[in-house]
């Protein structure tokens, strides 16, 4: 009977010290506080901005009659500032953008015997509308408007002619946020002037495709 009354009070002793660990170990449990997940805030692309822009174009040009030339390429560089402003709606970022560059794009090639026909154009502007879609801070995009710049013609021995005028631009790109304020981009687009007035009445075609890069700041 001793010994079944001392089993039975160690018994008892084991099973109230393993419910107080128990309980212990529940409430050490409840005490461990949550952590909650971090919340990462989308890029706002909302903004005005502004920028410099620099690359190169490449495209065809001819000079009608009576300096007929047949068509020629043209090349060069060209590099400038740029201003803009965005409207975020969802992932949905419409924007209006101007720039202004000065180009060196030009070509020449034999326009009648002994002669020669150059076109250059030494600025560019664009007036344009942009949609993109935002993939937090990358946004591809598409763009077009308004194009203006500068048609010289020149004919060795003749002199030369300029005319500005005013064209169609289209094309599309991508633009990243970096660090802070800052934004870069690469874009393509195609422009196209039309025809100016040349010498003696000839007229010279000019279009180009455009590949630049840019880095702009947002307020």
């Amino acid at each position: 009977m001793k010994r079944l009354v001392l089993a039975s009070i160690g018994a008892l002793a084991m099973v109230t010290t393993m419910g107080a660990a128990n309980a212990a170990d529940i409430q050490r449990r409840q005490a461990m506080p949550t952590k909650a997940p971090a919340y990462v805030q989308m890029y706002n692309w909302t903004g005005a901005y502004v920028g410099i822009n620099g690359g190169g174009g490449w495209g065809r040009s001819n000079t009608s009659a009576p300096f007929a030339s047949g068509g020629f390429n043209t090349s060069g560089g060209v590099v400038g500032g740029t201003i803009g402003y965005n409207w975020q709606a969802g992932q949905t970022v419409f924007g209006l953008e101007g720039d202004i560059d000065w180009s060196n794009i030009r070509g020449s090639s034999s326009c009648g015997v002994g002669l020669s026909c150059e076109t250059k154009n030494s600025w560019l502007g664009t007036a344009r509308g942009r949609v993109g879609y935002a993939f937090d801070r990358f946004m591809p995009y598409v763009t077009g408007g308004l194009a203006v710049g500068d048609i010289k013609n020149s004919v060795s021995g003749f002199g030369s002619s300029t005319a500005t005028k005013a064209g169609w631009t289209l094309g599309g790109g991508l633009e990243a946020a970096l660090t802070g304020p800052w934004t870069a981009k690469v874009e393509y687009l195609y422009v196209d002037l039309g025809r100016g007035t040349s010498v003696l009445g000839s007229d010279t075609k000019f279009n180009t495709s455009l590949v630049r890069a840019g880095l702009n700041y947002r307020f």
